[in-house]
């Protein structure tokens, strides 16, 4: 190991060297100098932040001198300062060229991921991105001496074989954050730092702004009984997912937490929760380079956003290099890596995570500069993605494991943040047996049905039919899982896996938000429980309409089924976006509670679907598949998609929610926007109010 370090030392020490003459050289001609100075330059500080750290100055830095820091890391890619990046595809392409300027922009966005690696002071990471920087300029170089142009083949060359030769070693470094609790650079920050003292949010290497810092100060100025009752919410809803899904948490260590920056107190007493449970707990950096990948969601622990367009720009930069022999790559470095972590991969629980809301609804720009995948890559692309969740399924066991999700705002939701901050907590502990009676009746009624029937009203018009499982024992099976406070909160929705086959019709819904991209007049048309067609009114050629949707709802996939099928009743939550008018800035986790909800994609039992769970009036839910996840045992490549995006009608959009029996009779459950069954009309309350 010593050996191993010594060696990391040296050649970081001569690629540094090498780079910092770069600037002075005059061997490559505009506009490519300009490039490479830039890059130099980023290196350079790169290696000045990583003094920091290790000398310790990092910590002694006064609040200006640290936000100084912070902005000078993350100011290049800026929208203010966007236009004229290399970040930037649009500029680096009409800069250098539209083949060169697409690998060079793919190269500084691999730079950019050295922020978090000179924080954990991983300096392995920083070198070999700083001899993929090198081994790039000396082909520039040598073109150049040659009087030639480069060659664009053998720079794309270069990059490929580091994103094969570095996988495993990448994705090494992922489980590791993943599963071994020993990587506790942001639980020492968590755990360790005077929170009152906010500097300690910039020892991450996280944007941070002042969304970040006024909720931090928020938390701080609450007393320890409410940080107490967010933190104990969120644990137990943890601990209560793996009990109502009839899983084992005794036979769990671990717990990994995602949340975003500012929520230190809240994450501070969770640790202490897991820990008197049994669990210890990892922290996960959100994606920053191509062995992570890059999307405007975020998946893991992470600060602001800087600049969500130049997520958007760089999310299929695999493009660049994707091919079967790469594809093989990634499943066998998967694979060789769970081998070696078999055993904390068995005692892995499942992610807590805490989303925040409240910023801008980002409406991206559809970029001809930026790497797409062709036809044949998606197919490929979605076959990989299945061979890789499946290999994972074998060491994490889906069985087994469970999750929980919790919603807060940050500051930027508005002026009046504290009131909207207390009404989401209130959101987030409503009183839970109340709803499960409430639900409970609806489940009943739902259970004698064979169809549900969903109408829009005024401007949607939504025209579906929902095809229902036969119940073989109705006095013991029910299609809908009783959805409480556990691994969803906050409570409130019944939700099933339908049939395929006679499900059909029009979802539509005028606006909403999926994983943070807008969608206007968004229209899924079904035909056996899979969309046939689909458009929305965001541009206004119908063809990029149509590739915004099937890049980011349907994943590239030809085609997607219904996967599950749910009706909200948190008509409190409906109500409180409401009156501070924020429905537009929902996450998904309490839009989906706010009017019935389809998800397009794996049905919310994906590899569990032979666990036996049951309701609270202690009845087997029983439809947990559909046509397409029922080839797990003959064709599991088949069985699954890895993804599932909720879209919800609002109840103000929402003509009749009823159910049919086989023998033709009708129950109304929701008509005009209100809940008509009886023993629901509490629901209603909120709505009038």
């Amino acid at each position: 190991m010593m050996k191993q370090e010594e060696l990391i030392i040296e050649r970081y020490g001569l690629a540094l060297a090498r780079i910092k003459e770069i600037p002075s050289e005059s061997i490559l001609q505009e506009p490519y100098r300009s490039y490479f100075v830039q890059m130099a330059r980023f290196v350079e500080m790169m290696d000045r932040t990583y003094e920091k750290v290790e000398s310790g100055e990092l910590f002694q830095m006064s609040m200006e001198e640290l936000q100084k820091h912070n902005r000078l890391l993350y100011a290049d890619i800026l929208p203010d300062h966007y236009g004229e990046s290399y970040g930037n595809p649009d500029y680096a392409v009409n800069r250098l060229g539209e083949s060169i300027g697409r690998l060079l922009s793919f190269l500084y966005t691999e730079l950019r991921s050295m922020i978090p690696s000179a924080y954990e002071s991983n300096r392995s990471a920083m070198t070999i991105r700083m001899e993929l920087l090198l081994e790039v300029y000396q082909n520039f170089v040598c073109a150049s001496q040659e009087g030639k142009e480069p060659d664009v083949e053998g720079i794309r060359q270069i990059l490929y074989w580091y994103v094969s030769d570095y996988y495993e070693a990448e994705f090494e470094e992922k489980c590791r954050d993943l599963l071994d609790t020993d990587r506790d650079f942001a639980r020492r920050i968590i755990m360790e730092s005077d929170l009152s003292d906010l500097r300690y949010l910039y020892y991450f290497g996280e944007y941070v702004t002042e969304n970040e810092r006024k909720t931090a100060a928020h938390l701080n100025e609450m007393n320890a009984e409410k940080i107490k009752l967010i933190a104990d919410t969120y644990t137990e809803g943890y601990r209560i997912g793996f009990e109502v899904c009839n899983k084992d948490i005794s036979i769990k260590e671990t717990v990994q937490i995602r949340y975003f920056l500012g929520f230190e107190r809240v994450i501070r007493q969770a640790v202490l929760n897991f820990d008197r449970i049994g669990l210890q707990t990892a922290f996960y950096r959100a994606g920053t380079n191509i062995f992570q990948g890059r999307n405007v969601n975020k998946n893991g622990y992470c600060g602001a956003n800087p600049n969500k367009q130049y997520d958007y720009d760089h999310k299929e930069d695999i493009a660049l290099f994707l091919d079967g022999a790469l594809a093989e790559r990634r499943c066998e470095a998967v694979r060789n890596v769970f081998e070696r972590h078999k055993e904390q991969a068995a005692l892995f629980g499942g992610p807590a995570v805490i989303e925040s809301f409240g910023e801008e609804p980002f409406v991206p720009v559809n970029k001809t500069s930026a790497c797409k995948l062709a036809e044949k890559q998606q197919k490929l692309a979605v076959s990989n993605a299945g061979q890789i969740a499946a290999i994972q399924n074998e060491y994490i066991k889906g069985e087994e494991r469970s999750f929980t999700i919790i919603a807060f705002p940050v500051p930027g939701i508005g002026e009046r943040y504290g009131e909207i901050f207390d009404d989401v907590v209130r959101i987030n502990t409503l009183d839970y047996q109340l709803y499960r009676d409430i639900q409970q009746t609806m489940i009943d009624v739902l259970d004698k049905g064979s169809t549900v029937l969903v109408k829009g009203m005024g401007e949607n018009k939504t025209d579906l039919k929902i095809r229902l499982h036969k119940l073989a024992d109705p006095e013991s099976q029910t299609n809908f899982e009783n959805c409480v406070a556990d691994v969803n909160i906050p409570v409130g929705e019944v939700f099933t896996s339908p049939c395929l086959k006679g499900t059909e019709g029009l979802l539509h819904v005028t606006r909403v938000f999926l994983n943070e991209l807008e969608y206007r007049d968004i229209r899924l048309y079904f035909e056996d429980g899979f969309v046939k067609d689909y458009s929305c009114a965001n541009f206004e050629e119908e063809v990029e309409n149509r590739k915004y949707i099937r890049e980011n709802v349907l994943h590239h996939h030809e085609r997607l089924p219904m996967g599950e099928f749910a009706i909200g009743t948190n008509t409190t939550a409906y109500r409180i976006a409401r009156k501070y008018g924020i429905e537009d800035k929902l996450p998904i986790l309490i839009a989906e509670k706010t009017g019935p909800h389809f998800a397009l994609g794996d049905t919310c039992y994906s590899h569990e679907e032979d666990v036996k769970s049951y309701n609270p009036d202690g009845k087997e839910i029983v439809a947990k598949e559909n046509e397409v996840s029922a080839l797990r045992d003959t064709d599991v490549s088949k069985a699954y998609f890895q993804c599932h995006t909720d879209i919800t009608i609002p109840y103000d959009e929402l003509g009749e929610l009823s159910v049919l029996t086989e023998t033709g009779e009708k129950n109304i459950i929701i008509q005009n926007g209100q809940f008509v069954l009886p023993g629901c009309e509490e629901l209603n309350r909120a709505l009038q109010e």
